[in-house]
């Protein structure tokens, strides 16, 4: 073979392999932030095992000790898996999963260390471990959250944890801190008893190398973006806003880019170049948890708590205040309203052209995302408490209690439980799934979850 056409061949195979890792690496196909891209919770053509058993370690590729606590889920980039946890010299003092109706906070003045894991999602390898903060928490936690609530974010270049009063650290995919921001006391605090703090766990988002955070506190709410290379504020705009744990999320129209908000008394839409304010309205749950979820031209939002528990369906071109009056279900930029039924904590879940609602008994709600007519009601577990949001991946959907069981229905008109799969372990955050794998973090443990032991 001539020079001219191995050098030839070598080109080709260069661009060729390129060409896999831009595919392979391409942001749709990583989970970047809370529930994936989009804060979506899908990843299909991911072939997942069908059946598992981590009792049995039966298609589990690895299971990890995590110290700590933490409830933030994984995010992956590449073959990196970025993680939080609060390690507390009092251990797990005070976590209490299950249903209960205390509001009080959780009495542990201890001194935490604030970590951040980079871990490789292949093998399960700490690749490192930083202590972004050390000290005593300055905001108490509710007995079924910790001080590591918030999901990291990452675009493949950075990786950024958010722990409320604590901080907020860039660090690069090596572990070096690029930049750090304080920005005093975020007060996540019940707003009828401010004496109730319940710790912040709003989770950042990185779009464009841009940084997005949305913190609804008691005093100062605010929704901000930073140049994510520099930790330099683009903008930022108060909010009239209750104290919320929301997380925010990105959604366009007309080729323009904005920043969907959850809240109470300001759901809204903003510019996502110069946070000018697109649309808002106000009135559902009084304590705001779900993340807004993007699809058809629409945005989802759904929440819970006090006198409504609405889920609805706001159109991405939606303008102004579109706050409903009194009876009405639609306007001009809100497409359908059901009043009630929403969950408090779960996010909702837009799955090949249906909306899943789990709300915290193991009730689901399977609805048309068009219209919001139910297509079919059913319920899950004989008892118990349901906390994480829901994921999805080749027609089948993951959906976990608190004791840590997993129920697996299929995507369809009508309720179709496929199993049910006991982690043996608490387990109040979604899963992960990337490359073949799906990861689940319980109280103690990370777990990963594939056919493939490689």
């Amino acid at each position: 073979m001539s020079i001219i056409k191995r050098n030839l061949l070598s080109i080709l195979l260069l661009i060729f392999t390129s060409a896999c890792l831009t595919a392979q690496l391409k942001p749709e196909r990583q989970w970047p932030v809370y529930r994936g891209y989009m804060s979506s919770g899908v990843l299909d053509n991911a072939d997942l095992p069908d059946t598992f058993d981590p009792g049995k370690m039966i298609n589990i590729r690895w299971k990890i000790k995590i110290p700590g606590l933490g409830i933030s889920s994984p995010v992956i980039w590449g073959d990196k898996l970025f993680l939080t946890s609060a390690v507390s010299e009092k251990d797990n003092a005070g976590f209490k999963p299950g249903i209960f109706g205390d509001v009080n906070s959780v009495n542990d003045s201890s001194v935490h260390e604030w970590k951040v894991f980079c871990i490789d999602k292949n093998s399960g390898r700490i690749l490192w471990e930083r202590t972004a903060y050390k000290g005593i928490p300055s905001v108490k936690r509710h007995p079924k959250s910790t001080h590591a609530n918030s999901s990291m974010a990452t675009d493949g270049k950075y990786a950024v944890a958010f722990f409320g009063s604590e901080g907020l650290y860039c660090y690069d995919m090596d572990g070096n801190l690029k930049w750090k921001k304080n920005f005093g006391l975020l007060k996540s605090v019940f707003f009828t008893m401010p004496k109730a703090e319940w710790e912040f766990a709003s989770s950042p988002v990185i779009h464009n190398r841009v940084l997005i955070i949305q913190c609804d506190v008691l005093e100062n709410s605010f929704l901000a973006t930073y140049d994510l290379e520099t930790g330099k504020e683009i903008w930022k705009v108060n909010r009239d806003e209750l104290p919320g744990w929301c997380t925010p999320n990105i959604y366009t129209n007309s080729g323009n880019t904005y920043i969907a908000v959850n809240g109470y008394k300001h759901r809204g839409g903003y510019d996502f170049k110069t946070g000018r304010e697109i649309w808002k309205m106000s009135g559902g749950g009084d304590i705001q948890i779900p993340t807004p979820i993007i699809g058809n031209g629409l945005i989802f939002f759904n929440s819970a708590h006090g006198r409504t528990s609405p889920i609805m369906a706001v159109r991405t071109s939606a303008r102004g205040d579109i706050t409903l009056k009194d009876g009405e279900t639609q306007n001009e930029g809100i497409q359908w309203y059901i009043p009630r039924g929403g969950s408090y904590m779960h996010s909702l879940l837009l799955y090949r052209n249906r909306l899943y609602n789990v709300n915290w008994n193991g009730t689901i709600n399977c609805l048309d995302p068009v219209t919001g007519k139910e297509i079919y009601n059913a319920k899950l577990g004989k008892a118990g408490s349901f906390v994480a949001s829901p994921v999805a991946s080749d027609g089948r959907i993951y959906i976990i209690d608190e004791t840590g069981n997993i129920y697996i229905i299929s995507d369809g008109d009508t309720f179709n439980q496929l199993q049910e799969i006991p982690l043996n372990d608490v387990c109040m955050t979604a899963p992960a799934i990337s490359d073949g794998t799906i990861f689940f973090r319980t109280q103690n443990y990370l777990i990963a979850v594939s056919k493939s032991k490689q």
